[in-house]
């Protein structure tokens, strides 16, 4: 037994977790539906009323229920394996990572998943968190609906059914996240 919980606290390789995923999205393509985390928000939004005032929500959003149902499930499989199943708070990260980030002004680098110097209640009051996580937010849900969906979306579901817009909106993500990662999120940092 201690095996087995040994194996479910650790990161799956990719030869299991990549079977399961493509298992999934064979599932999906086979039943005509499309996976989506980002199309839940249309979703609730429908549900609570916003159809009336905006066309975009105006939908049958029972035919999205599994979706729902879906993220539900993510976000309490999250809460267990963060609860149950992590072995530690921490995370490993090389020491040239946790230096480059001390550079930067990241405190206690890997004493946990989003550093707290970044991401908590008083940072949101500074120019750097507001900018993070407000306007970084804005920024994330535009582009979201900009592009037709999330990552997961179009990395996963729209490059498993070939679509041409998940291929360019994948390819998007990366260049964005890598323009981010090395040209501006340097100078956020030392706000």
């Amino acid at each position: 037994m201690n095996d087995v919980i040994n194996f479910i606290s650790q990161p799956w390789p990719w030869y299991v977790a990549g079977p399961i995923i493509a298992a999934t999205m064979a599932m999906l393509l086979f039943l005509g539906d499309n996976f989506g985390v980002s199309a839940n928000l249309r979703t609730i939004c429908s549900i609570v009323g916003a159809g009336k005032n905006c066309e975009f929500f105006a939908f049958d959003w029972k035919a999205q229920t599994w979706n729902l149902v879906f993220a539900i499930g993510m976000m309490i499989g999250g809460f267990i394996a963060h609860e149950y199943l992590s072995p530690s708070a921490e995370v490993n990260i090389s020491e040239a990572t946790r230096l480059e980030l001390l550079s930067l002004g990241i405190e206690q680098p890997g004493s946990s998943l989003a550093p707290l110097s970044v991401f908590s209640w008083e940072s949101l009051l500074s120019v750097r968190g507001f900018i993070m996580i407000v306007i970084g937010g804005f920024f994330v849900g535009f582009g979201t609906r900009y592009a037709g969906g999330c990552t997961s979306g179009h990395a996963i579901s729209g490059l498993s059914d070939l679509q041409p817009a998940s291929l360019v909106a994948v390819i998007g993500f990366f260049l964005g996240g890598l323009i981010m990662t090395y040209f501006i999120l340097p100078y956020l940092l030392v706000l």
